[in-house]
């Protein structure tokens, strides 16, 4: 029986597919085929330890937008998703960097994804790229339009990012859901790969009924301590050589910690 966010599991470990960089980015290589391949053999590797879901990233294609994608990235990054769906049972979600909330929602329907992560869904925050501003009113008008199955997870102070005016953790996860209607909430350290601060998640999990995934900084080592309060876990940083977002995916890292979650998972059900 799936949860309220679509999985089977308990708490889901949700991989990063961080893509090679893709048309219309500084960094393009020029073959979609390689980008495609590349996808493919690390959706392998995460298949092989039985990682319940993905989340495709446009993540090497920095600079980043601070919204919209251009059409020639949208077009590879739908062909490459589903490429990646029809390899991978589990869900599949898309991340349109910076935050191109109805390009995901683009993405994820042609590629027949579950959900969508949004940066910054609600409010504004000033970021690497500038000010960025939530676009909820939007998302969720293109939603109920084009696919209304399709959720959202809506990132609370994300990373790389400095809220405008006095934050206040609590106002923001309660408008993100009440005010913004996202399905899940996630919540991040304050850079790519940071733990997330301990405190935050006990306070943004005391204040709304929606599941709360911790979306950067889990660990092998610090999954004991964080697996009680979440709901669910993004990792991207810690499958990689060195835990270097823009390395490869480590057979072995996979290994490791899916080891330290199964034996989480059974030493839960004696209890």
């Amino acid at each position: 029986m799936k949860n309220s966010i679509g999985f089977e599991n308990k708490k889901p470990i949700i991989a990063c597919i961080h893509l090679l960089p893709l048309p219309g980015s500084p960094l393009y290589s020029g073959s979609i085929q390689k980008i495609i391949d590349f996808a493919l053999t690390e959706t392998e590797i995460f298949k092989k330890y039985n990682i319940h879901g993905l989340i495709v990233e446009n993540f090497r294609d920095v600079p980043f937008f601070p919204n919209y994608l251009p059409p020639e990235t949208i077009a590879a990054f739908s062909i490459i998703t589903h490429e990646i769906k029809k390899s991978f049972q589990g869900p599949v979600g898309v991340n349109a960097l910076r935050n191109d909330a109805l390009g995901a929602l683009a993405v994820a329907h042609s590629a027949e994804a579950q959900f969508i992560r949004v940066n910054i869904h609600t409010g504004a925050a000033i970021t690497d790229q500038g000010l960025v501003q939530g676009e909820a009113h939007n998302t969720l008008r293109k939603r109920a339009m084009l696919c209304p199955e399709i959720l959202i997870f809506a990132d609370v102070a994300v990373k790389h990012a400095t809220p405008i005016g006095t934050p206040n953790l609590v106002r923001e996860t309660k408008d993100t859901v009440e005010r913004g209607l996202a399905d899940a909430v996630i919540v991040s350290g304050d850079a790519t790969g940071a733990t997330v601060n301990t405190k935050d998640l006990i306070r943004v999990k005391e204040n709304t009924s929606k599941p709360v995934i911790i979306g950067s900084g889990t660990t092998a080592e610090n999954l004991k301590k964080l697996y009680p309060t979440a709901d669910g876990f993004i990792v991207g940083s810690y499958f990689k050589k060195d835990c270097l977002a823009n390395n490869a995916v480590e057979d072995n890292r996979v290994a490791q910690f899916m080891d330290r979650y199964n034996s989480i998972v059974q030493d839960e059900k004696k209890i």
